[in-house]
Parts: structure tokens; C-alpha cells; sequence
């Protein structure tokens, strides 16, 4: 069965996924939305460095859902603008569509966020026959399908840690490096991600759908984070950032069982690779280890087909909701998670 996708933006993430999506044998493209004027009327295959396909992207929202797609694939940022991106999820699946979606991460597990938030999504799925999934790499497949495969095979288990230790130099984005992650700025500058509140409310879902899947209950979710500022002057495209202001992160979001971790995303995040020696490093990618017996550690890396590690994260984000659309049209109508799902597999994806 061939399934009709509308790709939702072609940006950083989306751009992978239309191409993914032009490339699986299982999947159409309907239509493109994009929210730039200069890519309005450009062909979607040019858009995501193919060639032309016959499909030119629109801005036009309501003659793409008009279209009747069995499926949207919404990566429309929602860095910024969460209500605004939950609003454009309803809208979207109020007309039957299902959705895949890395944005609002926190609805890697739908329970997790206010019923304000919920309840009208979970209403517009349920009176249209509709279904949404939200993943990624993480939150998403290294926070949850990969650790939780991994405790299938213990004994016992005492923490479940997921580490992303990776260098965003070549990440492309200067909005989310710049302003949200704050690199470049002075260290008693606290940039939107380290706000109070703000890990638990990004990562929270990641931890809650893995205890879900473990069957534990969290007592809470703390936060912790440090970072260490340049000790040169930095060059990162046309930026320059100087000596002392922010050149690395590191940050926990724990989920706590009797006063202890229990389960731990931990974030490692450098500029520069000579800094914060002491932290923990690698060549890029995942980290899952189990403390328990046996003692379990995995470590997942990737790159893109150029040999960037950060760019190959950014491609897995979209071929994971990509990969997952046949699966989520013909799964029950309502807001889904992974432990809603089959495995999601690389089914008809083989090139010799």
C-alpha cells in the first residue's frame, strides 16, 4: 500500500525527510508547505537536493490539507512557539490526516504535558479517526527504543544513563546555538534552555515514557547543568565568540526513585572539542549504559553520508517519523508513543 504525505517545512530536519520521503517505496508526496516566500512555487525535489519531481511548494495550508494526505510530517520548528506548533498539530489531524512529528518533544509521551495542552489534540484524533507520533533521535529512539531494548536484557538494573555527547559546531542553526543554548554568551547570561523548568518540560517525556515502559514510578524530575566558557577566541561561520562567554554544556534531567537517578538524559554539548577535558568525550553520537547485572554500556554513533556526525543526528530525526508512517496510519486513532508501536524497521529500504 502507498500512503500520501504532505512534508510540513523544509528546514533543517525537514529537508531530510522530504528527501526520505521521496525515496521510500512505501510513501507519495502530495504536497510541500513551507513558510518561506522564496521557496514558495520551487520544486520539493530541488528543495531537498534531488532532482525535480513535478510537486512545487506551497504556502497555502488549508489547499495541501485539502488534498486529503493520509499523513502529514510536521518539522516546523517549536523551539519558540509550542503552543503555536499544538495548535498546528490540531488543525492538521481535525482533518483526518495522521501526523509524525519531531516538534514538542515533550509529546515523545503524550501523557506528560497539561491537559489544556492534550485533551484538544486527543479530541481532534478521536472524532476524525486520526493518529499523531512524536520522535526523533532524541527525545526519541536514543531515549527510549534503545535503552529500553537493552533492559530486556538484564538480571537487574539499578540506573538506565543516556548520554548525547556530540559537538554542535557544524550544526546549522544558529537561532538554537546562539540564543537557546546560549553559546557565545557571557556564563551569568541564563540562555531559555537552562531557565527553570525548561529540561523538565523538553526532556521530561523521554524520561516519564521510559519508566512507563519499565514499569516505575518517578518521585521527580531534577535538573542539573555546568558549563565552561572559551579560552580563545572561537570561529563558528561568521560568528566569532570570544574568550570566556559559553563554549560547552553539560546538563542532566534525572528521573528520581528513592532519592537516587533512576534513569538520567544527559546532554554533553561542545564547541570546541579541547574543552571540558574532563567530561565525558567520544568521537560523536549516544552513550547508554546500565548499571545493573550484567553491566551494560552501548555506544551509537552515525554520520551523514559527508562524514558529519551532527548532520547524520539531524538525518536520523527525520528518517525516524519518516520510517514510522505506514505504521502510524494503520494504527489505532489517538496520540501515540513508541510502546503504541511495532518496531519500526528499514522495510523496503535496501539498495544494492
Amino acid at each position: 500500500m502507498t500512503y500520501r504525505v504532505v512534508q510540513w517545512s523544509t528546514g533543517n530536519v525537514g529537508a531530510f525527510a522530504l528527501r526520505a520521503i521521496l525515496q521510500h517505496p512505501e510513501l507519495e508526496l502530495a504536497g510541500v508547505w513551507v513558510s518561506s516566500e522564496e521557496k514558495v512555487g520551487r520544486d520539493a525535489g530541488e528543495l531537498c537536493g534531488l532532482g525535480p519531481v513535478g510537486i512545487a511548494a506551497s504556502h497555502d495550508a488549508e489547499a495541501l490539507l485539502a488534498l486529503r494526505p493520509d499523513c502529514v510530517c510536521y518539522t516546523a520548528t517549536s523551539n519558540n512557539r509550542p503552543i503555536e506548533a499544538i495548535e498546528d498539530l490540531g488543525r492538521i489531524l481535525e482533518t483526518g490526516a495522521n501526523v509524525v512529528s519531531c516538534s514538542v518533544a515533550p509529546l515523545v509521551h503524550p501523557g506528560v504535558l497539561p491537559p489544556q495542552m492534550v485533551e484538544p489534540l486527543q479530541k481532534a484524533c478521536l472524532e476524525a479517526g486520526s493518529s499523531l507520533y512524536v520522535s526523533g533521535i532524541e527525545p526519541g529512539f536514543a531515549s527510549d527504543t534503545l535503552p529500553l531494548t537493552l533492559s530486556g536484557l538484564c538480571e537487574r538494573w539499578e540506573s538506565i544513563r543516556v548520554q548525547e555527547i556530540i559537538n554542535y559546531a557544524t550544526y546549522d542553526q544558529p537561532e538554537l546555538l546562539f540564543e537557546a543554548f546560549g553559546f557565545g554568551k557571557p556564563l551569568d547570561h541564563t540562555p531559555p534552555v537552562l531557565q527553570p523548568g525548561t529540561l523538565s518540560f523538553a526532556w521530561g517525556g523521554a524520561l516519564r515514557l521510559m519508566a512507563d515502559g519499565l514499569g516505575i514510578e518517578l518521585d521527580e524530575i531534577r535538573e542539573v547543568h555546568e558549563r565552561v566558557p572559551f579560552e580563545k577566541p572561537f570561529t563558528i561561520g561568521e560568528h566569532t565568540l570570544e574568550p570566556g562567554t559559553s563554549g560547552a554544556l553539560r546538563f542532566e534531567v534525572q528521573g528520581i526513585v528513592g532519592g537516587q537517578p533512576a534513569l538520567v538524559v544527559e546532554h554533553v554539548t561542545r564547541l570546541d572539542d579541547d574543552l571540558a577535558p574532563d567530561w565525558p568525550s567520544g568521537r560523536g553520537g549516544y552513550r547508554v549504559t546500565i548499571e545493573g547485572t550484567p553491566r551494560m554500556q552501548v555506544q551509537f554513533e552515525f554520520e551523514d553520508e559527508r562524514g558529519d556526525h551532527t548532520v547524520g543526528g539531524v538525518l536520523i530525526t527525520a528518517t525516524r517519523i519518516v520510517n514510522a508512517i505506514p505504521t502510524v496510519c494503520e494504527a489505532r486513532a489517538g496520540l501515540l508513543s513508541m510502546l503504541d508501536l511495532p518496531l519500526i524497521t528499514g522495510r523496503g529500504l535496501h539498495r544494492s
